[in-house]
């Protein structure tokens, strides 16, 4: 092994062997919008190897009689010369008086040079206000509603579209819906395949080919076949309560470099092992919203919780048969019905499942606690969704300790999965016993 090394800031950092390239690109729309790049890598230093993403961009919008823009074609942003220090080319996109009917289409193209790369698209709303205005500039009567009424109903009313796009031509939809609704899953990362299949397994899927550079010599782009297109309309039938509210969000895209990687590894949501309970390792203890637990819990069984708390929840037993289990664990939420799950299995399966209260959570902690030298409480191979965090995927406690995996940079309020291998040691499976330990605990919270 030689001595190469990458050093690259927490929020992006390298993922297994590969280098890792990112650009973001930000939105707003309400009274004025916009898309813009941002460098984020500041300072680092690459010397095994080079990735450097480029996003293309071409983006436009039809306001009806009151206007329409577009850019030039080939605008692009610049993304990350990976180890350099200057700020990429920005795009700026202003859109103003939005109304219902107005809508927008914008198409992605990526240079990535050097290396082919496994490709993910992230994402975040960034702001979701309603921005004071009590009193209708227009009768109310003729639109339907009244203004003011909440905030934030332009994220919910606006009607969204990602899909693969190839010169022009609209491919397979990745992913649709309201704008909250598609932020909420590219919050927690969706995964780009190069060949355009919305199909396509997240491990070992089509990379994005690499090329030898952004540009021609006349200056062309160069990229990839496959592009991303996003659409957005505000539907007509929208009446007065979008009137004063603005909205704005953020894209990213990563680069993961396909050699030495499967395209597992997702490096939209990161984790970190700190040791406790994971809601104290925060300035001010985190809000937990809702629980679900695997424990101790009687003569060869585990006692299996999943609510808002202790008392306000289900439970259901699992019979272990012995001192000690290996097995898997899966912690889900459903958005649809509101229910959260838990699943203990090995050879036999058996579930838990509660109407959470509050699933509006940003981290997800995984917690390993015993309370004597001969418990173990072991988490392995964690998956989000089937993806592995950008960190740490496994968590132990040896005897007496309490130490926790916390899954950050998620949305917990739309549909998820986590899966992971568990093993247990020092289990009471004599009459009577119920001491709670060893144990593993989830638990959703607002940090």
């Amino acid at each position: 092994m030689n001595d190469d090394t990458i050093g690259l800031s927490r929020r992006k950092m390298l993922v297994g062997l590969g280098a890792v390239g990112v650009a973001s690109a930000g939105a707003g729309l309400g009274t004025t919008a916009y898309f813009n790049d941002t460098e984020t890598f500041e300072d680092n230093a690459l010397t095994a190897g080079e990735l450097d993403l480029f996003v293309h961009v071409d983006y436009s919008e039809d306001q009806g009689s009151y206007g329409s823009w577009s850019t030039d074609p080939g605008t692009y942003v610049d993304g990350n010369v990976v180890g350099g220090e200057e700020d990429g080319e920005p795009l700026s996109i202003e859109v103003s008086d939005l109304k219902p009917g107005d809508s927008g289409e914008g198409e992605f193209c990526f240079s990535i040079v050097d290396n082919p790369a496994y490709m993910w698209m992230c994402g975040e709303v960034t702001a979701n206000d309603e921005n004071g205005q009590t009193e209708p500039e227009t009768d109310a009567d003729a639109t339907g509603g009244d203004p003011g009424e909440g905030a934030g109903e332009l994220a919910d009313a606006m009607e969204v579209t990602v899909s693969y796009c190839t010169d022009g031509e609209v491919g397979d939809e990745i992913i649709s819906g309201s704008l909250a609704e598609v932020m909420a899953a590219l919050d927690n990362g969706v995964p780009l395949a190069g060949d355009g299949d919305a199909d396509a397994p997240l491990v070992d899927r089509e990379p994005f080919e690499g090329v030898e550079s952004a540009f021609d010599d006349e200056d062309n782009p160069v990229t990839a076949e496959q592009c991303v297109c996003f659409e957005w309309v505000v539907p007509t039938d929208v009446g007065n309560e979008i009137q004063t509210d603005s909205v704005a969000f953020d894209f990213e895209f990563y680069a993961v470099q396909s050699r030495h990687n499967d395209g597992s590894a997702n490096p939209c949501i990161t984790s970190r092992e700190v040791e406790g309970f994971g809601k104290f390792a925060y300035e001010e203890d985190a809000d937990v919203l809702w629980i679900s637990k695997a424990r101790n819990g009687g003569s060869n069984t585990f006692e299996l919780i999943v609510g808002d708390d202790n008392a306000n929840s289900d439970t259901a037993d699992y019979d272990f048969g012995g001192s000690s289990f290996t097995g898997g664990l899966t912690v889900a939420y459903d958005a649809d019905t509101g229910e959260a799950t838990l699943e203990v299995a090995n050879g036999t399966t058996t579930d838990v499942s509660y109407a959470v209260g509050n699933p509006d959570g940003d981290v997800i902690s995984i917690v390993a606690r015993g309370s004597d030298a001969s418990h173990l409480a072991s988490v392995s191979n964690v998956r989000v969704n089937g993806s592995a965090p950008t960190g740490p995927d496994a968590v132990e406690a040896d005897g007496s300790e309490t130490v926790s995996l916390l899954i950050e940079d998620v949305d917990a309020s739309t549909d998820w999965e986590l899966t992971a291998d568990v093993a247990f040691e020092g289990l009471d499976n004599a009459p009577g016993a119920s001491d709670e330990n060893p144990a593993v605990y989830v638990e959703v919270f607002d940090a």
